[in-house]
C-alpha cells in the first residue's frame, strides 16, 4: 500500500484524536506508505494538532480541511432529528459553507493520485453560505415540509414538521 486516506470518527476535535492519528501515521510510514491524505475540520484546535502529526510523519501529505457536510442532515449526524421533525442546533445565525461529501470524495481521489497535491492544505467548502436555519428551510422545501420554524433559545430548535 502506497497511499492512505485517513479519517477519524467521530471527529478530529475529540480529545486524543491527534495522538491516535499521529500514531497511525507513523505506523503507516514505517510500513512503507508514502502518501497520507487526512480529512480534517475547519476551525478546530484539536484538528490542527492531528494535521501537524500527519505533516511530521515523514509521508507526502495532503490535508483536506472541510466544512460541515450537507449529508449530516440526510445520512448521519442530524438525520434522526430531521426525520422526527425537530432539530436541536448549536447556533442560528452563523453561516456555514456546507460541502457535499461527493465533492469531498472527488478531491480526496485527486489528492491520493496526483502529485500536485502533495504538501497542500486544501480548504473545502460548499458553493454558498447558509445559516443552520436556512439549511433547515432548504430541507423543508426539498421534503415538502413547508414553513420550518427556528426558535432562538439557548440552543436553537428548528421544527421541520411533525
Amino acid at each position: 500500500m502506497r497511499a492512505v486516506y485517513v479519517t477519524y470518527y467521530p471527529d478530529m476535535a475529540v480529545p486524543g484524536a491527534a495522538d491516535i492519528v499521529g500514531d497511525f501515521a507513523k505506523l503507516a510510514v514505517d510500513s512503507g506508505v508514502r502518501r497520507l491524505v487526512l480529512l480534517s475540520g475547519r476551525g478546530e484546535d484539536g484538528a490542527i494538532l492531528g494535521e501537524r502529526a500527519v505533516q511530521d510523519s515523514g509521508a507526502d501529505w495532503t490535508i483536506l480541511r472541510s466544512s460541515w457536510f450537507s449529508q449530516n442532515f440526510s445520512e448521519g449526524f442530524f438525520v434522526d432529528q430531521v426525520l422526527n421533525g425537530e432539530l436541536a442546533l448549536p447556533v442560528t445565525t452563523v453561516r456555514e459553507p456546507f460541502v457535499d461529501a461527493d465533492d469531498l470524495a472527488g478531491v480526496a481521489v485527486a489528492a491520493l493520485t496526483d502529485e500536485r497535491h502533495i504538501r497542500q492544505l486544501c480548504e473545502l467548502t460548499g458553493p454558498r453560505l447558509l445559516t443552520f436555519a436556512e439549511a433547515i428551510e432548504e430541507i423543508g422545501r426539498a421534503t415538502g415540509r413547508p414553513d420550518p420554524v427556528c426558535l432562538g433559545l439557548a440552543r436553537a430548535i428548528c421544527v421541520v414538521a411533525r
